[in-house]
């Protein structure tokens, strides 16, 4: 099993802790955020492959940010993927 955590930048929320095994993620939490949505997104990635998460939310914006939780998370996916 692979332990994610990841430091989120320009987003409400301040990191993303996710666990993923054979590609399939396991669990995912963020810390900091809007609770329901990042609740939400959470719960909805949980069981996805982790090639697929990254596809739906990469590009994700919220607001002028230039980012958002999802995006981020899909940032953190793809970052322990290159590891």
């Amino acid at each position: 099993m692979k332990h994610i955590e990841y430091k989120t930048q320009g987003t409400c929320s301040r990191a993303i802790v996710v666990d993923v095994e054979d590609g399939v993620i396991l669990s995912c939490k963020f810390i900091g955020g809007c609770s329901g949505n990042t609740q939400g997104v959470a719960a909805l990635v949980r069981g996805m492959k982790v090639e697929e998460a990254i596809e739906r939310l990469s590009g994700i914006q919220c607001g002028p940010r230039g980012t958002s939780c999802p995006d981020q998370l899909s940032r953190a996916l793809r970052s322990a993927l290159e590891k």
